[in-house]
Formats: structure tokens, sequence, C-alpha cells
């Protein structure tokens, strides 16, 4: 099928991207699962841009570059930092209804910024952006939303009819959960807006189509990818054995929750951090690491009780509400909480038109390594960048837009030589095994002989892995067991690689921070 342009992703970077590009160009935007099931809707804190009177750009770039451990580019800080107010401006347009208070966006504070500047929807942010950007793109008449598509592999120069080897991408192919076929799309440019990998662990806050599958696409057509050892662990996931990934929000300590050891009742962050609670979030995941493994521990607890009920139910009706429905009052009493891996700081490289390695091929969001993040992502800075690289990558995609060839005519897929599996309790143990391992030995702290231990797993797997893929016809599972695997040695070999404690990567082997950051880089 012909498209102008192909998004993978319905989230904030995709349909960013869609919404500048359908102005003139007709877009095909392919998501797996439903049009809302990707992380954007999950967001509950908000998105940082300098709208108070006493903060400046400045404040925001040095808070973000004091976060990211120095490893990020200045030039993508900048670049972002300076174009947060105009995506807002954007956002209110599009009629997100963000809180307000005396005529002005009321703004909170999350853990590592120097001043308020988080405009937020109460504790439900995300999904305000995600209806307004969904309403927006469906409304618009070139601009086609197709759901329950699991993407496989971008077609590149190997899939011409006439084979030219080339690595310019000319689009993807795709399952249809719907029918079962696998259908090839084709366009002059094709964006990918995947999010991250945060299923490759055990405990993860990401929804659950979250299994790096723009990375591992884009790493095996041929792009590099960078600082995938960089995997931040939110500090406070809700632990409850029924209830999976329910993170409760960074603002409840913005707004002075406590964090204490259950067993003690001791208040432990001012132990670890002269910040507190306020620390960035790869010290407060690894004190609430720290006294969970010390005194043998299931969770900590997150106590806001002592602030006034109608306060805490205010400023967070919807956790207020989840909780109660779980027999947790937080205006009485604490919450138990576990960290949990939360987001994705590294992943394709990208410039700061969103162009990835390969022509024809741009990236926007989590799956990219952008410069913005460095070491350790800044509360809030997440959401903002979406909106400032799907617009970046959509103006380069038009800008060049005389310069791209029409696609050429491609292989389709074929599945003759395979048949349908008989043994789906593979994958399943194969999964489970992958976010097993990464959980315990690719976690918050890590050692040389873990992650060796790790490697080893991963390399006996890939053959498991894909002699399944040789033999069997495509499903979602088996498309996101194969993208885990390579997300998870990606990872594990980015972190062998950095010899150094920086940020989000803590091995016990090579504790100090060396006087240069370098990023990881690894090359297909």
């Amino acid at each position: 099928m012909n498209h102008d342009v192909i998004i993978i992703g319905s989230g904030a970077a995709g349909l960013t991207a869609a919404l500048a590009l359908a102005e003139s160009r007709k877009v095909l935007v392919l998501a797996k699962g439903e049009l809302t099931g990707g992380s954007t809707a999950w967001a509950q804190g908000g998105i940082a841009a300098v709208l108070d009177a006493g903060d400046t750009f400045e404040n925001h770039i040095k808070d973000t570059m004091v976060a990211g451990a120095g490893l990020n580019r200045l030039e993508t800080v900048e670049f972002v930092i300076e174009r947060a107010p105009l995506a807002i401006d954007r956002l209110v347009e599009l009629g997100v209804p963000f809180n307000t208070e005396d005529e002005h966006l009321h703004l909170t504070r999350e853990g590592g910024h120097s001043h308020r500047r988080i405009v937020h929807v109460a504790d439900a942010t995300g999904w305000a952006v995600q209806e307004a950007l969904l309403n927006a793109a469906a409304a618009n008449p070139n601009i086609t939303l197709l759901p329950h598509q699991a993407c496989i592999d971008l077609i590149t120069g190997r899939h011409e009819l006439r084979y030219s080897g080339s690595g310019r991408v000319w689009g993807v192919y795709a399952l249809d959960e719907t029918t079962g076929k696998v259908v090839a799309h084709t366009a002059k440019a094709t964006v990918l807006a995947t999010g991250g990998a945060g299923r490759v662990y055990q405990f993860s806050t990401a929804p659950r189509g979250a299994t790096g599958d723009g990375i591992a696409m884009a790493w095996r057509a041929g792009c590099r990818v960078g600082n995938m050892e960089m995997m931040q662990f939110h500090p406070t996931c809700l632990y409850n054995l029924e209830v999976k990934n329910f993170l409760i929000t960074e603002a409840v300590r913005g707004e002075g929750g406590h964090l204490l050891n259950p067993r003690t009742g001791h208040r432990y962050m001012p132990d670890y951090d002269q910040r507190a609670e306020l620390a960035p979030r790869d010290i407060v995941a690894r004190a609430n690491d720290a006294e969970i493994k010390r005194d043998g521990l299931d969770y900590v607890h997150l106590d806001i009780s002592h602030k006034p009920p109608e306060f805490v139910r205010e400023h967070f009706p919807n956790i207020y509400e989840k909780l109660l429905g779980l027999g947790i009052d937080m205006t009485k009493g604490p919450i138990p909480v576990v960290p949990a891996q939360h987001y994705t700081c590294g992943g394709i490289m990208i410039d700061l038109a969103g162009r990835t390695d390969l022509p024809g091929l741009y990236a926007a969001g989590e799956c990219t390594e952008s410069g913005l993040h460095g070491a350790n992502r800044l509360a809030s800075n997440s959401l903002l960048e979406c909106f400032v690289f799907g617009e970046a990558a959509a103006a380069d995609i038009l800008a060049r837009w005389d310069s791209f060839e029409a696609p050429p005519p491609v292989r389709q897929w074929d599945a003759s030589r395979v048949t349908d599996s008989d043994e789906e309790v593979i994958i399943k143990q194969n999964w489970t095994e992958i976010r097993r391992f990464m959980w315990n030995y690719v976690g918050i702290v890590r050692t040389t002989k873990r992650l060796e231990r790790a490697a080893h797993r991963i390399q006996m797997m890939f053959g498991e892995v894909e002699d399944y893929y040789g033999h069997f016809r495509v499903s979602t599972d088996l498309i996101e067991l194969r993208n885990l695997l390579q997300c998870a040695d990606l990872i594990v070999r980015s972190a062998l690689a950095r010899h150094e404690s920086r940020g989000l990567h803590f091995t016990l082997d090579y504790p100090k921070t060396l006087a240069v950051a370098k990023d990881t880089v690894l090359v297909p």
C-alpha cells in the first residue's frame, strides 16, 4: 500500500509528526494493538516548560544537564527546552484542559527541578494529551489510523525486487493482527515513534507493548544505537500482587510525600541525599533498592497522609480513587511501593532533525537517543521530547520532500515455507526468562559478573528464537520476543562497555565516575 509517509506508533511523538505532515501529505499511522496502547496515555506527571516569572531557560537546561550526569548533548538540551513553551501553546490550541490557577497554568514541581515548571491535567496528563492528539488526527482527512499492526522489519534496499542492498528505508512489513496477513507498507519517508523497551524487565511501569520494537528494527536495518545501558527505574511503583505496573507519580514526593522504612518507620531519604525525596530518580531508586535489600523487605512506604485529606484528593484524584479500590486510603496511611523500570534513556541515534543513520528513516520520542536525557531523564522532559522531535522530523521531511524518490517495487512477505506454531509455550518461557534475568542481573545495581551471566544466556537464546522465527508463522508474541531479546543484548553489551558508574548505570566493579562523559555507541 502506498502513502507519502508512514509513522510507526500512535503516541505523542507519532501523532505530533502526523499532524504536522498532514497539512500537505498523506500519512499512514500504524499502531500495535489499540491506538491508545502506548506509553503517552500512562504519563501521570506532566510536561516541563519554563512558564514561571522567576524561571529561565538556563535553569531548565542546567537541571536537565545535572540530572543527566553530564552525558547530555548541550545543543540538544537547548534545542528542546527553548521550544517547550511553543509546544504547550499548541496543546492548548488542541484543547488539552491543563489545570489553571488565577487565569494562569498551574505549575507543579518534581524531583530534580529547581523551579515549579510542570504543566499538568491533575495526575492524568498523558491521557488528556493522547485524547486531544487522537481526536485531531481522526478528524484529519490526510491521516489514516491503522490499529492492530505489529511491525516486523523495515523495508530497505535488500527487499527491493531489483536488489540494491542500499540502506534506504522504504517502509515496513507489518502483521495485521486481525487477519494474520503480513502487508508491505511503502512510503517515501518512515518515522519510528515506537516507544521504549521497558518490558525487557520483570517489573516495569511501561505498558505491555513496550518491547523495544523500533530500536530492534532500526538496529537490524543498520542504525547505530546509543546509551542503551541507561535504563531509568522509577522509585515508586505500587506494590500489589494483583495490579501490575501502577505508577505513583513523582509529584506525590514533590508535594511533600515522605519515604519510610516500613519496619522501623524511619524517614531515610535525608540519609542518602540532602535533597531528600526531591533528589533525582536514580538516587531515590537506589535508596529504595538498598533499604529493601538490606532489610529483606518486599517494599517501602510512601506517605503523604500528614497533608490535609482534601489537598491529597484534589492533587491526586485518579491515584486516590485507584488505591481506594484496592483498600488503601492515601489520606490516612502509607502506600507500599517498589522501584520498577520506567524509561529507556538510550535508543536509536538521531540528529536535531530526527534523522537516523539510514536515508528515509526518522525517529522521535522514547525509542531514540537524541542527547536530551544523557545518563538519566529529568522528570517530565519525556512528553516534551516527543512534541519537539515529532515536529522537527516532520519539518525536515517537508523541507526535503522534492529530493525523495518514489518507492521502488518491493518483495511481498513470503510465508510459503513456514507452518503454524505448535509450541506457544516456548515463547512464554523465553519471555519470562529474559525479564527475570534482566531484573536480577542488569537492574538498578550491576556487577560485571552478573552482566556476563546475562550475556551468556542471551547468546544461547538467540539461536532458539531465530530457529523458531525461521520455522513458524509470525505472531505478535513472537515478533515481540525477538525484539525483546535484541534489546536485552544491546543493553547488556552497552553496560559491559561502560567502565564507570554514571547516572542510571551503577556498577559495584567501577563505582567512580570518570572525568569525561562519553556516549556508549554500538555499531551494527
